[in-house]
């Protein structure tokens, strides 16, 4: 039956059965679990809409929030083309700082403080003032670790309890950094300053304080959206709650295999345990993946199903993946491939992305994501060489660039607004008077070949360029004025136009984003995980940030990874461990032969085997007896629950004695490495572990089962 077009139900045409579940419950709590590319954004505004046109919700007090002002500006744009033009769709900063704004003047009287854009200027004083020694890297870490601390809820007391085991910012210790950290705050007091986290912090102040500010903004506000839910903060989790004010009328979405922001003290805690907060939860579960093929969705799948528990034992919560199924067609299988440094890596890239562009791909559909920002001059170079336009992402924001600044000034100055033709048609249109304008200014026809500040100056024009082109396009009798106010509009958004060129990108700023084609670059140990992700939820991290990367592609994927740095350089770097079940989902055959550290002559037993015994963690060939054994090269962290381990090592010590034996001659350390790890608990199970044969098993078999049996009790 064909549902009216100005029907509620109508919204709900076009989702599939799990959103549709989703957009039609409307009241309640209700928690999405939506994997990535499988239309979250889409069913969280078609229920808003839908509950907007069935009348259950009052649009003016809706709020949905979410993490980026361009994910809000998208969501307002859905929610107005879908008749609830009046739904409230911001960030948490700016919800709160519009409440703080509106309120300050009853709830705390006088001049509400300036917002401070940076901290460095204020860290570099209360450094100096402690006679700390800092540099512009020491203080971006300051400035990070403040708001980690922020966000925690952590004051400058608090903070040397909460940060134990936690790394130290910039060298300085716990205590030292406490009193920087003390010293800042009192730097914002004294000069009526506040930083964003304190937007937060002073609005929940605020609500917590005052019960008439409390009273209002919860009759304002009765329905609540909010995207992105694993990265929730304890900061933002307060103020969601204060807003709510025990009431249940919220609705969450996200993904724990999203999680990626946790070293800003982002935690997905408030999503795993949602049903525990709120008992009546509906949880809806979105698994098809419309964005990406069934290749890069098997991958993607492979990735998180390979995690093994380890570096820990359970000290790290792994919730079960959401198992993505792709509903596009098949597309190319995704390309591995290993280069000899990272500039052949680069020139492969670009190679590869030339003949994307050949074959009709548009390059702002084309994206190269690496771990850390450093990796991008390689990659730059080798574009530029190649004459392909690029675009850095992640460094400033585009509006806030110093020649976006200057091209917006010299528009408004041009003779078309300030005189315009008074009556007929102008002499130029809008995209020849942009042109003639911002040729002034740096713009020109032909992209520059240079890298660099240069080279980023001509991309950022060239989009402004591009924008008043498509705007043209698409309005009837488009004027300059109305071009600098869609300009204004989307400054004020932070909505920047698409820029025609390669997307440069870390794996994080990559977060929300797709294109066509994503190129992973640089998957070797040490920058994917990163070297100082050490412990299991570290570990975690980095898969899941590589998860993300992955989940970028609809359609092209290639990952790639370098031997060594430079030009000639030995080759002792390792591909990434998390490679290796992509490999056999890809099968691919394990990389070339080499001898292991510290080995000499292949273990005189490894050529009957049925085929090279590689490391569980990077996927070396080992050749060396201890290591086969250990299913480990050297140089690798181990895997195996280290509390087990210790508790089998005392078990062995103590059996030993009662037996008068050597401990060894019981079982090697590196026999209960393989027990702690993989924690068999039948003889079958064990007599798959290195160094337990059957007359091992017959003496000691079932004294270890029951060892064993003991530790996993507790």
């Amino acid at each position: 039956m064909t549902v009216a077009q100005d029907a509620p139900e109508a919204v709900l045409e076009g989702l599939d059965e799990e959103q549709r579940t989703a957009a039609a419950t409307l009241t309640g709590p209700l928690c999405i679990l939506a994997g990535a590319g499988t239309g979250k954004t889409r069913a969280i505004t078609r229920r808003i809409a839908y509950g907007v046109r069935s009348g259950v919700y009052d649009p003016h007090r809706v709020l949905a929030v979410t993490f980026t002002a361009r994910a809000a500006a998208e969501m307002r744009s859905r929610l107005a083309s879908l008749g609830a033009p009046g739904v409230q769709a911001r960030t948490f900063h700016a919800a709160a700082l519009r409440q703080l704004q509106y309120f300050w003047p009853v709830a705390v009287g006088g001049t509400m403080p300036q917002i401070l854009d940076h901290k460095v200027r204020l860290l570099a004083e209360a450094a100096k003032r402690l006679r700390i020694t800092t540099d512009r890297a020491s203080l971006r870490d300051f400035a990070s670790e403040v708001e980690w601390a922020k966000v925690s809820t952590l004051t400058p007391e608090g903070y040397v309890e909460a940060a134990t085991g936690r790394e130290a910012p910039a060298g300085v210790d716990h205590q030292s950094f406490a009193r920087l950290y003390q010293a800042y705050e009192d730097l914002k007091s004294d000069q009526h300053l506040m930083d964003f986290e304190d937007v937060l912090l002073f609005t929940a102040g605020m609500l917590e304080n005052d019960e008439r500010v409390a009273a209002q903004i919860r009759q304002q506000y009765r329905h609540f959206v909010v995207d992105e839910y694993q990265d929730v903060s304890p900061l933002q989790q307060r103020l969601l709650d204060n807003w709510l004010g025990g009431r249940e009328e919220l609705c969450v979405v996200g993904d724990a295999a999203q999680t990626i922001y946790s070293f800003t003290g982002a935690s997905p805690d408030y999503l795993m345990q949602f049903r525990r907060s709120y008992p009546q939860a509906e949880v809806v579960k979105l698994i098809r993946d419309y964005r990406s093929t069934p290749q890069v969705v098997s991958l993607a799948n492979t990735l998180l199903a390979d995690r093994k528990p380890g570096l820990g034992g359970n000290e790290a919560p792994w919730p079960t993946p959401l198992q993505l199924i792709s509903q596009r067609e098949a597309g190319p299988t995704p390309v591995l491939t290993e280069h000899p440094d990272d500039d052949a890596e680069a020139a492969w890239v670009a190679e590869q992305v030339s003949s994307l562009q050949e074959q009709g791909a548009a390059l702002s559909q084309i994206a190269v994501l690496y771990r850390t920002n450093g990796q991008s001059q390689a990659f730059e170079q080798a574009l530029a060489s190649a004459g392909i336009s690029y675009q850095l992402r992640g460094s400033e924001r585009f509006f806030s660039r110093r020649e976006i600044r200057e091209a917006m000034a010299a528009l408004r100055t041009s003779s078309l607004v300030q005189q315009p033709e008074a009556g007929g048609e102008p002499e130029e249109t809008v995209p020849e008077a942009v042109r003639g304008v911002l040729s002034s200014i740096g713009w020109s026809a032909k992209a520059p070949t240079s890298t660099g500040a240069v080279r980023e100056r001509w991309e950022s024009l060239a989009a402004v360029v591009a924008l008043a082109d498509q705007l043209a396009a698409e309005r009837e009798e488009f004027t300059l004025r109305e071009f600098l106010a869609e300009l204004d509009e989307r400054s004020a958004a932070q909505h920047a136009p698409t820029v025609e060129g390669v997307t440069l990108a870390s794996l994080h700023s990559a977060k929300g984003l797709e294109w066509d084609a994503v190129f992973l670059a640089g998957l070797c140990e040490g920058l994917m995980p990163i070297t100082f992700a050490q412990t299991q939820r570290e570990i975690d991290e980095e898969r899941r940030l590589l998860y993300v990367g992955i989940t970028r592609a609809r359609k092209h994927l290639y990952l790639s990874h370098a031997s060594a740095r430079h030009a000639g350089g030995r080759g002792r770097r390792k591909a990434s461990r998390f490679l290796i079940p992509l490999r056999r989902s890809l099968g691919l055959e394990p990389a070339a032969v080499k001898i292991a550290p510290g080995g000499g002559k292949p273990s005189p037993n490894a050529a009957t085997r049925k085929g090279p015994v590689t490391c569980a963690g990077c996927g070396e060939v080992l050749t060396v007896a201890t290591q086969i054994k250990r299913r480990r090269c050297e140089t690798c962290p181990p895997r195996y629950d280290e509390q087990l381990f210790e508790h089998l090592r005392a078990w062995r010590l103590d059996y030993a004695k009662r037996l008068q034996l050597k401990a060894f001659m019981v079982f090697a350390d590196s026999t209960l490495e393989l027990v702690a790890e993989h924690k068999p608990t039948t003889d079958e199970d064990l007599l798959k572990i290195p160094g337990i044969g059957t007359k091992k098993l017959e003496q000691h078999g079932a004294p270890l089962k029951e060892a064993l049996t003991e530790y996993l009790k507790t």
